[in-house]
């Protein structure tokens, strides 16, 4: 008699927030400690990936712009296998995974091929970088609507954002670095103002996270001129301006100058 087919393994899809270890959900803390086999994103931080036991195995599956060391159906293919050689896999992605992580793609490849799934939301990019930058996303003096949109994708030019920002919203843009000059072009030609203020996130809730601000006219330029890489997040809109005041007060004292 052949040995019977291995009960599947789980595939958790795990959201390993925008990069502090701390802002972890305790039932991804909890997975992580545990797993055999992490399957992850590139832009996980170490510190995340250090909370696996010792001797788990780990498979990188980083994307980067025009370069994948991985299609998104052999992502899918790769989880599939493990789970049916009777593995547990988390699925670390960064931020959450149903926002703009791929995270339903994935969950739907297991679903169809019969692989339990779970998911585990985590603190997306948005909430985390405009937290670490005291940048409220909402404010009842400046907004109460906020949009998310990926700068990096096809046909960027061809995208209807007419609405998205302006007067009473926030717009976050997730992987806008590369695109950042055409989005400010778009956005201005869409009707936005020049002067709308926008704050750059780089590696946000991280020991070398970066806060940059300007206007949106200026935007192209700050990225180049700060060199501004990956992960970062790009928040358009009046609550951009809020969280500066104390920035200025944190260089002050630093400074040794007086604070009033």
């Amino acid at each position: 008699m052949k040995n019977p087919a291995p009960i599947p393994g789980t595939v958790y899809l795990v959201g390993a927030g925008p990069g502090d270890p701390d802002l972890l959900t305790l039932r991804a803390a909890r997975l992580l400690m545990r797993a055999k086999v992490v399957v992850h994103d590139g832009l996980v931080d170490p510190a995340v990936l250090a909370m696996a036991p010792r001797g788990a195995r780990f498979v990188s599956v980083a994307k980067q712009r025009s370069r994948h060391t991985m299609k998104q159906s052999d992502i899918n293919a790769l989880l599939v296998r493990e789970a049916r050689q009777g593995h547990d896999v988390v699925r670390l992605k960064g931020g959450d995974p149903f926002v703009f992580g791929r995270g339903g793609e994935e969950m739907e490849a297991c679903e169809a091929a019969g692989v339990p799934v779970e998911v585990v939301p985590g603190v997306s990019a948005a909430l985390g970088a405009a937290a670490a930058a005291r940048i409220p996303l909402t404010h009842r003096e400046n907004a109460s609507i906020v949009s998310f949109v990926a700068g990096q994708c096809k046909g960027l030019s061809d995208q209807n954002w007419a609405g998205l920002a302006g007067v009473g919203r926030t717009l976050v843009i997730y992987m806008g670095v590369a695109t950042s000059e055409a989005i400010a072009e778009k956005l201005i030609a869409d009707g936005l103002a020049p002067t709308m203020p926008l704050a750059v996130v780089e590696n946000a809730a991280r020991p070398d996270m970066r806060v940059l601000r300007g206007p949106l006219a200026g935007l192209g330029d700050l990225v180049a001129r700060e060199k501004v890489k990956s992960p970062a997040l790009i928040i358009i809109g009046e609550v951009a301006a809020r969280g500066e005041t104390m920035e200025l007060a944190k260089m002050a004292r630093a400074a040794g100058e007086t604070v009033l």
